[in-house]
């Protein structure tokens, strides 16, 4: 007897775990779109986050796996800088940087924060795509907050560089109406939509803001393509049965995001960017991770790139 029950398991998870994935992989077909510009250009990006060997090693394996290039903090240190921009030329990738500042206090925050992006803004190396900001504080008021803006925005003029405010916990676009105070302030406010921490913040898929969500789509010239879900910004696997719901809901997002860029022509950088641990969730006591991190990354990028590439 238990061992009939134990193949009725086995064989009722295969099955369900087959009919998902192959539900999943729906997602790996073109896109189809009433208007597509010839001159739309997509970017696959990496991150190393969580990745324990040396630059170098994780360059190689980026440019092995098909990745267009690699989204990485602006290192302050110029033994960094070197490392990274010899890593870059050497694999060929391209590149996009993270800036931010982890300070409790305004005064501390705003200074560090003006330093690190513009060293990452006119390095004479290498360009960025894109710099991504993590940018102020949940807990700094509005008009704090706004000074991170105006600082970008002129920067942006100067340098002709993309600069995007990412949608992350903590940080000054920690929810979607509070974003929207921002967008509606800001017009030319270009974001990196990572709609994961919106999911975790209201406990939904964010089924009852369309206008919030509208807006924010509106403002995405930058992705990161992390599925999150109402108890969390990151789901265990992506392609597991049971978070159904939530990859449909990230990817009808996300298709109208390629579908505004592919009329206008415009480039599109996404970062793929599910974490190690804790971001991963764990077995207890051993804390091993329950997915391969790397494997559901690249899966993800494959994915993208088979729906969105022109």
């Amino acid at each position: 007897m238990h061992n009939t029950r134990r193949k009725f398991i086995k064989t009722t998870v295969s099955a369900s775990s087959a009919f998902f994935l192959s539900s999943f992989n729906t997602f790996a077909t073109p896109m189809s779109t009433n208007m597509e510009n010839k001159n739309f250009d997509l970017k696959i990006l990496a991150t190393n986050w969580g990745f324990e060997g040396t630059l170098d090693a994780y360059c190689n394996k980026v440019k092995k796996e098909g990745y267009d290039g690699i989204e990485i903090w602006w290192p302050m240190e110029q033994k960094g800088q070197d490392e990274l921009f010899a890593a870059l030329k050497k694999y060929n990738l391209e590149v996009g940087f993270l800036v931010g500042a982890y300070h409790s206090t305004f005064e501390e925050h705003l200074p560090y924060f003006k330093k690190m992006i513009d060293a990452a803004a006119t390095n004479k190396i290498q360009r960025p795509l894109y710099i991504n900001c993590h940018s102020g504080k949940d807990f700094f008021s509005v008009d704090e907050n706004q000074a991170f803006i105006d600082h970008t925005t002129t920067l942006a003029k100067q340098t002709g560089i993309l600069i995007c405010h990412e949608t992350h916990r903590s940080r000054m676009l920690f929810a979607a109406p509070v974003a929207k105070q921002y967008l509606q302030k800001n017009p030319d406010l270009k974001i990196t939509f990572d709609v994961s921490h919106w999911c975790n913040v209201s406990e939904s898929l964010l089924q009852d803001q369309p206008e919030n969500i509208a807006l924010a789509l509106a403002h995405t010239e930058h992705i990161h393509a992390r599925i999150g879900h109402p108890e969390g910004p990151q789901v265990n696997d992506p392609r597991a049965p049971e978070w159904e719901a939530a990859v449909k809901a990230h990817f009808d997002w996300w298709d109208k995001i390629v579908e505004r860029k592919k009329a206008s022509g415009g480039r599109l950088t996404i970062l793929t960017e599910f974490g190690p641990p804790d971001y991963m969730p764990t077995t207890p006591y051993t804390r091993q991770p329950l997915a391969d991190q790397w494997a559901i990354n690249a899966y993800m990028m494959h994915t993208l790139r088979k729906r969105y590439a022109s």
